[in-house]
């Protein structure tokens, strides 16, 4: 029987992929399953590691480490992904948040650091930047390509705080895409945004734990699943929907009532 979705012959560049517990390389992983070839990057020399568990399951793969943040270090990475593999059809922006040596800064706006927003910003938006520009003139060149960035509810649709940056950044994110969705459509080239809400990674805090268990759902979501929604706006078959942004949160962003379910539900 077909699949419904198959990535054959298709290079897929996932940024951030780094954790063998995070969203970049759960998606990674299915996109290998499904045929894809796969380019990985990260900050350190782990994403080594997670290129060879992708070969040990036959599939084509290889790691690549960049900061991202650095655009000589982009443009080099990327030309390096074409060289080696001769096309990028699919780009996942995960890259972001938090970087290893780099912990976020969750000081509030009043006391903010210039540096400290500078830094947020380079690294939740600018970087998402520095990336799809490098990528998407290939992209018009073959007429075709899927870019699916991993925003968030932060920022978006709600917040935090110590989270004005972040939540600056990620909501700019989805302003560019949209932007980017006019323009290079014409190209067969869609762009979509997925937002993750309470998700268990291996960096979930404990309240973040405790915010996933007061979800509809009643629990926080995987990798995985935020990772099925992005191999499918990453596919062939998504070739109708683009500058959109999908939240995957169990349904917590809908609900009104966050107290204790005892007084209400």
């Amino acid at each position: 029987m077909d699949r419904f979705i198959h990535f054959e012959n298709q290079v897929c560049l996932i940024t951030g992929a780094g954790s063998e517990t995070g969203i970049g390389f759960c998606t990674a992983k299915i996109l290998a399953r499904l045929g894809g070839r796969i380019a990985l990057i990260s900050t350190t020399d782990r994403i080594h590691d997670r290129a060879e568990e992708l070969r040990a399951l036959g599939a084509e793969a290889k790691g690549y480490v960049a900061d991202l943040m650095d655009r000589t270090q982009v443009s080099q990475v990327i030309d390096q992904v074409i060289a080696d593999f001769g096309a990028i059809d699919v780009l996942v922006n995960n890259a972001g948040m938090a970087q290893i040596g780099e912990p976020e800064d969750f000081t509030e706006f009043a006391d903010l650091t210039f540096e400290s927003w500078d830094t947020s910003i380079d690294r939740n938006l600018t970087l998402c930047f520095n990336v799809t520009r490098k990528v998407l003139p290939f992209m018009k060149t073959q007429r075709y390509g899927r870019i699916v960035n991993v925003s968030s509810v932060t920022g978006p649709v709600v917040s935090n705080p110590g989270e004005a940056a972040y939540s600056a950044a990620k909501a700019a994110v989805i302003g560019m895409s949209r932007a980017i969705a006019i323009e290079a459509a014409k190209d067969h080239i869609m762009i979509n945004n997925v937002l993750p809400g309470w998700i268990a990674t291996a960096s979930q805090t404990e309240s973040e734990a405790a915010g996933g268990q007061n979800t509809p759902a009643g629990r926080g979501g995987s990798p995985e699943e935020v990772a099925n929604m992005i191999v499918f706006l990453a596919s062939k078959e998504a070739s109708y929907i683009t500058g959109q942004a999908f939240i995957v949160d169990g349904g917590n962003t809908i609900q009104e009532y966050k107290g204790p379910s005892e007084l209400y539900y």
